[in-house]
Order: structure tokens, then sequence, then C-alpha cells
């Protein structure tokens, strides 16, 4: 038992916020089978819960489009009220317009990827890179 438990202390804690949850779905799928303990979120309010309940992922992936509260709302929320302050942020979204990634930079995110531009298995490799160069520092 005191093995299965250092095991599990030793992944990777990821949180995906989006509303689609066919996304969810295959992100935890792709990023559990590679290691990481995944939590999903279907939107910003199930997210806000989640993180104010104390689960405060290593690395939170966010997506922009939702309803009612965008990612970049969120974050700002997440940031105001320091829940996310040791943690790495990566948009992970489809919408690559200049004033959503001005704004996330404005945020100190750590990645931004465009969903349509990725297959799963290179977002997974993108957050690989960014969560190791993160290490490094």
């Amino acid at each position: 038992m005191a093995d299965t438990q250092t095991t599990t202390e030793k992944k990777t804690t990821i949180m995906f916020v989006d509303d689609d949850k066919f996304l969810l779905d295959m992100y935890s799928l792709k990023f559990t089978n590679n290691g990481y303990e995944v939590t999903v979120a279907q939107g910003p309010d199930e997210a806000l819960r989640i993180l104010r309940g104390g689960k405060i992922p290593q690395i939170l992936l966010l997506d922009v489009v939702m309803p009612g509260m965008d990612g970049l709302q969120l974050l700002e929320i997440l940031r105001n009220e320091k829940l996310v302050d040791n943690s790495l942020v990566i948009m992970l979204t489809n919408q690559g317009l200049a004033d959503d990634i001005a704004r996330a930079k404005k945020l100190d995110v750590n990645g931004y990827i465009i969903k349509a531009m990725t297959i799963p298995s290179e977002v997974l490799n993108e957050v690989n890179k960014i969560y190791a160069s993160s290490l490094r520092k």
C-alpha cells in the first residue's frame, strides 16, 4: 500500500477546464495514460468550486470560450484570489486572436496552445515541454 501512495504522490497533477465534455474525456484519457493525475472541470463554475475547495493542480489548462465566464475572466479571478500562484497555466483553446493572446500574457500564462492546430499527442508534448522548462528555473 505504501508503494501505491508513493507512486500517486509523484504524479504530476493537471486540471482541464473546458465546456466540451468530449474534449475533457479525450484529454483526461491521454494525460492519465501518460502518468498524470487528471482533474476535469466542465466550465468555470466547477473549476472555481474545485480550486476554492483546495484541490490545486501543478498545471492548469483553460479554454477561452465558455458560456458565462470565459477562461481569461476565470484566470483573472484565480490570480486575484491567489489560487494558482504556484501552478503553471496554459491556455488550450481554439481562439488565436491577438487580443486574447495579449490578455493571456498580461495574466502571466505559461503557454498558449491552439486546439484546432494540434492533435492530443502534440498537446501532451507541449505541456511536457512547458512543465520540464519550469522545473529547470
